[in-house]
């Protein structure tokens, strides 16, 4: 029974061993725990941090790109509605000269009403009037010429009204345009340097 009991007695110091053991390697990985938890948890809060940085990045990326989208959109149906509109007005130019001349009567006259209204709708305006001073942006001079009447050059016959859509100029008024003459604009002197040259 010695052997038994040395045997159990063997036993019983091997798991004393084995349990002093396990409660030291637990204690040792407690121990050094703190210090690699405390890395892993920074370490973590660092990758957090950046995942979060990339995604409000991304976020406001395609924040950014729906506008760009959106943007090239309106542009395009706007580019498409000025090209529409831009071949209708030698229709409109025909219907204005209709109406000068007292044709515009009967069908002919709702049809051109109706395509008059569509086209407002759309936004295209009518520009350029007799006595509008001549601005090179929105006028295109077609004749010159000279009066003692005008101050400064002046739009004196439009030939053709021009057309925008909101600011942007679809065609140019075609006008004819007087320019002051020599002595309004600064007497004789001015008159003689342009008749000496």
């Amino acid at each position: 029974m010695t052997e038994g009991n040395g045997s159990n007695h063997g036993a019983v110091p091997g798991d004393a061993q084995e349990t002093e053991s396990k409660p030291e390697t637990g204690t040792a990985a407690a121990a050094a725990a703190p210090a690699p938890g405390a890395a892993e948890l920074a370490e973590l809060r660092n990758q957090l941090g950046e995942r979060t940085a990339d995604l409000q990045r991304l976020q406001a990326e395609y924040a950014n790109y729906r506008k760009r989208v959106e943007r090239d959109r309106n542009v395009a149906g706007e580019l498409a509605a000025i090209k529409v509109l831009s071949e209708l007005l030698p229709v409109l130019d025909d219907i204005g000269r209709a109406r000068d001349h007292g044709e515009l009567a009967g069908g002919f006259k709702s049809v051109a009403e109706s395509l008059e209204s569509i086209v407002a709708k759309m936004g295209l305006q009518s520009f350029g009037s007799k006595g509008d001073p001549f601005d090179p942006t929105v006028h295109e001079a077609l004749l010159h010429s000279y009066a003692t009447d005008v101050t400064e050059p002046t739009c004196v016959e439009i030939l053709q009204p021009g057309y925008q859509v909101g600011e942007r100029i679809i065609r140019p008024a075609r006008v004819a345009v007087a320019e002051p003459t020599a002595e309004a604009e600064g007497g004789p002197e001015e008159s003689g340097e342009a008749a000496g040259s």
